[in-house]
């Protein structure tokens, strides 16, 4: 039995660390849909079901200890832009908004 494809769409993700942080060497994991991806900071593309909600989360870990969670449930109707601020200090949560462009 053949299946027939999802209907998907890409999400752009900004990941942005602050020029100045009181930690170094710390690359940021994204959890799409439960599953966690280590990425770059930067920009990335994603594809996710275009007809559901999408759950997405970012934090940052340094051997010791994750910091910087954040969270974001991505509707389809939500624009295709999603940006994660990592904290300055090593103790307090990120952000994560829907954005309407890049940039």
């Amino acid at each position: 039995m053949i299946e027939e494809p999802r209907a998907s769409r890409r999400i752009e993700i900004t990941m942005r660390k602050p020029w100045f942080a009181l930690y170094g060497f710390v690359r940021p994991t994204l959890v799409i849909a439960g599953r966690t991806q280590p990425v770059q900071w930067g920009l990335g593309t994603w594809r996710v079901p275009a007809d559901e909600a999408v759950s997405f989360g970012a934090f940052l870990f340094n051997r010791l200890w994750r910091f910087g969670q954040a969270e974001l449930v991505l509707e389809p109707e939500h624009p295709p832009a999603i940006e994660y601020r990592a904290p300055v200090l090593p103790f307090v949560r990120g952000r994560m908004r829907a954005v309407t462009e890049i940039g």
